[in-house]
């Protein structure tokens, strides 16, 4: 059952949200994340109603070495079709007319809770980007960590790298080449990309006890997905101890990258939305890549960028800290390094 001040606001809600000369109060969002690779991230219409079906390649034709007057074997490619499908994020935010009516600011206090819909809603996917599983929880969609969850067993374990943590305080760096033919965002076919927000208006709310009373309602509305239609693009690196990040022991992440680099089927080109100011073209080769960790990671790299001798692009040629469009941007190899707040600190040992 829906209880007050937990699902729906109440007036010490509303008197929390006041300045004090009556005013919307200006809200500082101590729960936002940085999460880049949403921003990153390419997107597709499905061609299908409920995701999108993609054809791989599974096998290829073989030649016969022929002596004369012996003939030559037929032989042929083999091929798989993948469907990945698309999930339904929504949610309502309902707000009681009359407290929505007070001091007749009502557009703008319905503001400040609708803006928190769409932070808890993207960060909402952008775990899911990260951990979903389908297969254990069907409305949810599947994720990068299910499909390169084994060092061995799998065609992606080939893509695992194992930084050698052995305890529970782990967590990942990812390489991801977006692309049409590698990995990218998914929508129903027939439907719209992207969060969708609809001010649905007054409603009349009928209560538990049968009573009514009228409210202000929007619908916040996500039909998303992710299609990974040649894993070779993808690489990540697993069991990174965090609590193991600064001292002798730490895991060399430099050379982690570039291992990580090296698994993929072609010369990485970085592809940030910062990038993109800076090389409007964006995409060459197959794929645009960035590396993603979470500030954890991020703040280990940039320690181990400084403690290496001429530290700040000196003799350090492979992670720099370089300028586009006017900001500082940690690369590798060229590559940007993004934040995502959604990768956790306590991540399952991967073996």
């Amino acid at each position: 059952m829906a209880t007050l001040g937990t699902n729906f606001l109440t007036m010490a809600d509303w008197a929390k949200r006041q300045d004090d000369d009556g005013k919307i109060a200006m809200i500082v969002d101590l729960l936002s994340q940085t999460n880049e690779w949403l921003e990153d991230m390419l997107w597709a219409e499905g061609n299908q109603t409920s995701g999108y079906k993609t054809t791989v390649r599974t096998g290829i034709p073989s030649g016969t070495w022929r002596r004369l007057y012996e003939g030559v074997l037929p032989t042929k490619s083999t091929t798989a079709q993948i469907v990945e499908n698309c999930g339904n994020l929504e949610a309502y935010s309902t707000i009681d007319k009359d407290l929505a009516d007070l001091n007749g600011n009502t557009a703008q206090f319905r503001l400040t809770e609708d803006q928190s819909f769409f932070e808890g809603l993207s960060q909402q996917f952008s775990s899911a980007l990260a951990y979903s599983n389908s297969l254990a929880t069907p409305a949810q969609i599947m994720g990068f960590t299910p499909r390169y969850n084994g060092l061995s067993g799998y065609s992606a374990s080939a893509n695992v790298i194992n930084a050698g943590g052995t305890g529970s305080d782990n967590t990942s760096i990812w390489l991801v080449g977006w692309g049409p033919n590698s990995a990218f965002g998914i929508f129903p076919k027939g439907k719209i990309a992207g969060l969708q927000h609809r001010d649905l208006g007054e409603w009349i709310k009928t209560g538990s006890d049968g009573s009514q009373f009228q409210v202000y309602q929007s619908h916040f509305k996500w039909e998303c997905g992710l299609c990974v239609r040649d894993w070779r693009y993808i690489v990540r690196i697993c069991n990174i101890d965090v609590s193991l990040l600064t001292g002798s022991s730490t895991a060399n992440l430099v050379n982690l990258l570039i291992q990580a680099i090296n698994k993929v089927p072609t010369a990485p080109v970085g592809a940030s939305a910062v990038q993109a100011a800076t090389r409007p073209s964006g995409l060459v080769g197959p794929a645009r890549f960035a590396i993603y960790c979470n500030r954890t990671v991020r703040t280990a790299l940039e320690q181990q960028l400084v403690d290496k001798p001429g530290g700040l692009g000196g003799t350090q040629i492979f992670l720099r800290m370089q300028e586009w469009d006017g900001m500082p941007v940690l690369t590798f190899r060229g590559i940007p390094i993004r934040t995502v707040d959604s990768f956790t600190n306590a991540e399952t040992l991967v073996a």
